[in-house]
């Protein structure tokens, strides 16, 4: 079993940036394919990048593309998302997931989830 835990979220300006961590419990982690997912007040669960279990492979939707980056440490069970350039439609709250199953997108593909971390970006 995997255990994720969100954190780095808060209030930030628009251009700004925030770094969001995700710490996973479990021996198992470096197994695991992992992604971050957001989700804004009355809109549904959106994917907003993916890293494979090794970090070989990443991959972003067309919004975080050019401004977030995502990476991970199997070492220390943490994956992160630099945002860079944020802007009022990233306020959402961002979400943490975990799946064995490769090169996916779909949010009910991840088995794993985290509590979410809120991030707010004023205009």
């Amino acid at each position: 079993q995997v255990q994720l835990v969100e954190s780095g979220g808060g209030l930030v300006q628009s251009g700004g940036s925030l770094r969001l961590s995700c710490a996973a419990s479990g021996r198992t982690f470096s197994s695991y394919h992992m992604a971050w997912f957001r989700q804004a007040p009355g809109k549904e669960r959106e994917f907003v990048a993916r890293i494979s279990f090794n970090g070989g492979n990443t991959y972003y939707a067309d919004s975080a593309k050019g401004r977030f980056s995502i990476s991970r440490d199997n070492v220390r069970n943490t994956m992160y998302l630099q945002m860079n350039s944020l802007k009022p439609e990233d306020t959402a709250v961002y979400y943490c997931a975990g799946t064995l199953r490769p090169l996916t997108y779909r949010t009910y593909d991840y088995d794993f989830w985290g509590q979410g971390t809120q991030v707010t970006v004023s205009s």
